[in-house]
């Protein structure tokens, strides 16, 4: 089974007419004003899904400041959730900067079967320590749906690009500070952070995180699985494309390039992220499950 933990679909409307968009939030004109910067349609997922052997797609939207935009986005992911149950696993995306509408749509969302939130980002800035307060207020709930958030995280050095804004990982540690029993999936290896589980304070933070490896063959060499399940075992690792902007078969030619066992590799292309959405149980630390 594989399973890809993190991909980006919006309504037609947007895809169609993105440059409209650009006004009503800063943040979605950083990421998409470029013509390089691609938005796939449903159509275009499922194709690359079954041309690579992906079995299901995580598939979030953006958390737009407009809580409309928001509801709009949410609904389509939904209804492609209800056209393809068994292909489409949808997460809410929510207004982050302001808790009140927030919280309503995420009740709203996870009330209709929304598997889970993200990816959450603050693309124009670093997380600041009113964020941490307000997303510790909007998602200290999700424990008790034991649904997972899934938070947008960016290395602090080398190159800078479009939603590159955190200069350093200290607010991630602080949140996870903020949240010790919620489930969190630092995307993008989590900038980084999983080395810092070296750190014995850090890693008692970190029990409930799993990093995504959305984009990173853009980042990072081959060798970053590897290190990855060496520091926090092969239990916490997910496989995510952030497709469009990747295809997922790069991913799994990075893999076999690392040379970890087959049942390693497995885990991370899929297994890791069907305990974690389907397990009959999903609270409580999360093991590392080192090899």
């Amino acid at each position: 089974m594989i399973i890809d933990a993190h991909t980006h679909l919006f309504p037609d409307e947007v895809r169609k007419k993105r440059s409209s968009f650009f006004r009503r939030d800063e943040g979605f004109r950083l990421i998409y004003e470029s013509e390089k910067a691609r938005l796939a349609t449903l159509e275009d997922l499922l194709k690359a899904m079954d041309q690579d052997g992906v079995e299901r797609s995580v598939v979030c939207g953006f958390p737009w400041k407009d809580p409309g935009l928001c509801r709009e986005g949410n609904e389509y992911l939904l209804h492609c959730g209800h056209r393809y149950p068994h292909r489409i696993i949808p997460f809410a995306c929510l207004p982050p900067h302001s808790p009140r509408l927030a919280e309503r749509e995420m009740e709203w969302s996870l009330s209709r079967g929304m598997c889970g939130i993200g990816e959450l980002a603050f693309y124009r800035r670093g997380i600041s320590p009113r964020d941490v307060k307000h997303l510790r207020s909007i998602l200290g709930s999700l424990s008790r749906w034991r649904i997972p958030f899934l938070l947008h995280v960016n290395e602090p050095v080398g190159h800078d690009y479009p939603g590159k804004s955190l200069k350093d990982l200290q607010p991630i540690y602080h949140l996870l500070s903020a949240l010790p029993d919620v489930t969190i999936i630092l995307a993008h290896w989590g900038g980084g952070f999983f080395f810092y589980e070296l750190m014995p304070e850090v890693a008692r933070v970190a029990q409930n995180v799993f990093y995504d490896t959305a984009a990173s063959p853009f980042l990072y060499r081959s060798q970053v699985y590897a290190l990855a399940v060496k520091i926090v075992g092969s239990g916490r690792i997910l496989f995510g494309s952030d497709y469009p902007l990747i295809r997922p078969g790069r991913y799994f030619e990075e893999l076999k390039r690392s040379r970890l066992p087959a049942q390693v590799q497995a885990k991370i292309k899929g297994l890791n992220a069907h305990r974690l959405l389907f397990g009959a149980t999903r609270s409580g630390p999360v093991q590392g499950d080192h090899v």
